[in-house]
């Protein structure tokens, strides 16, 4: 099992053996690996069809490209024949990115996420600040300068840095969507030094060099969360999963003083992103019928009330079903920010994310293979322009050559 080192996979690790194994008899043995490593030791042995993981974590970027390319195994046959598993309650546009062109799911989502804006009630009413429940990215940038400096050692906020198609990327895309920018047209001209492009950029760099966390080129979701968590910044914009560790009082400091806003926009009048962390099955794999029993319970409903009732009802890994948001207990303890990452995720729109029409679905990434190349790199030369090493100019004049190589494939 090789998986995602996200805050709601270490808890899977560590309910796994008491609970499924002792009823299965199934071993099951996790590699745990931060985003980046995770994507590229993913990548490597599903594409080379290596065949050393019988389960991975993989998620809409990736499910419609990989089953195109023929890497998964379909799930329909062990969801059909499934007790209990309870299909028709995953939400709809999880099912949606997790099935391939052919309608059958090739994933079945350990949670599904938006992005939302999370800011420290507390410290905005000591401030006499009010955060919009829709805020603009104007006003975001306008309330980091007021708030950074709050308290000793505190940031105005936390964007992630860190270089990744799925780190930096996947907020910074979210950003380039709501100023109009797009990484390519719909005709397949790159635009990654168009106007919008540009002035989301320039606007997201420019955040972080004035209010943003220390370290900020190195920050990820992980870096990001652990701030949050320990009082260091007063707002964070990004995955709405993050909530749940958040409001655990065993882990943050915050807990309980955190309110919860929609994705900022711009021009746009939504701009949360869709992702799910899902499990998949290589074609490869050696141990199939194992390997779904294990997806199967970690998917559903039964794990969702044993992480609650083991773990607290916070940390559930929502976002998937719609049963989780009528839950009594995950209702009181998600009371904060349950009903803004459901409805973030019901108005999320792959299909039509910014001002112009687009060549793929996906609002966090362009669903192509070279994407993942295209992206990383990019962002390595925008995350150098937050450490103040290059220029925006410099890096998206840079990543526009590398995006017009990508185009000539479309064409």
């Amino acid at each position: 099992m090789l998986m995602v080192g996200n805050p709601q996979m270490e808890d899977i690790a560590k309910l796994t053996d008491s609970t499924f194994t002792k009823d299965t008899g199934i071993k099951v043995n996790f590699t745990v690996l931060p985003e980046n490593e995770l994507r590229d030791k993913v990548t490597q042995d599903i594409a080379t069809q290596a065949g050393q993981y019988d389960v991975a974590t993989i998620g809409a970027y990736e499910v419609p490209i990989w089953h195109k390319n023929g890497w998964l195994r379909d799930l329909d046959g062990y969801v059909d024949t499934a007790r209990d598993f309870d299909r028709n309650d995953l939400l709809k546009p999880m099912v949606q990115s997790l099935s391939g062109t052919d309608g059958k799911l090739y994933a079945l989502p350990f949670y599904g996420e938006s992005s939302f804006l999370m800011y420290r009630k507390d410290v905005f009413a000591e401030k006499g600040l009010t955060m919009p429940q829709h805020p603009t990215w104007q006003q975001v940038a306008d309330l980091a300068a007021k708030v950074d400096g709050a308290k000793p050692g505190m940031k105005g906020i936390c964007l992630r840095g860190l270089p990744g198609w799925g780190e930096l990327g996947a907020p910074l895309t979210s950003v380039v969507n709501t100023f109009g920018g797009t990484w390519f047209t719909k005709d397949w001209k790159a635009q990654v030094n168009g106007d919008g492009f540009k002035q989301a950029t320039n606007f997201y760099v420019d955040l972080i060099r004035r209010h943003g966390e220390a370290g900020a080129a190195q920050s990820g979701f992980t870096e990001c969360l652990n701030a949050m968590s320990q009082g260091k910044v007063a707002m964070w914009y990004d995955a709405t999963s993050a909530a749940g560790s958040l409001e655990d009082p065993s882990t943050s400091k915050a807990a309980g003083k955190i309110g919860y806003a929609y994705a900022p926009v711009q021009e746009t009048k939504n701009s949360g992103w869709l992702w799910a962390w899902a499990w998949a099955m290589p074609k490869t794999t050696k141990n199939a019928d194992a390997a779904s029993k294990f997806m199967l319970w970690a998917s559903s409903k039964q794990y969702e009330k044993l992480v609650g009732e083991k773990l607290g009802w916070s940390r559930v890994p929502a976002g998937k079903r719609a049963s989780t948001y009528e839950i009594p207990q995950y209702r009181k303890a998600a009371a904060a920010f349950g009903d803004v990452t459901l409805k973030s995720i019901q108005q999320a729109d792959p299909s039509n994310p910014g001002l112009q029409p687009r060549p793929t679905v996906g609002i966090q990434f362009v669903a192509i293979p070279e994407f993942q190349d295209l992206g990383t790199k990019v962002t390595q030369e925008i995350s150098a322009a937050i450490a103040g090493k290059t220029s925006v100019g410099t890096a998206l004049n840079d990543g526009q050559r590398q995006a017009e190589d990508v185009a000539k494939n479309y064409k």
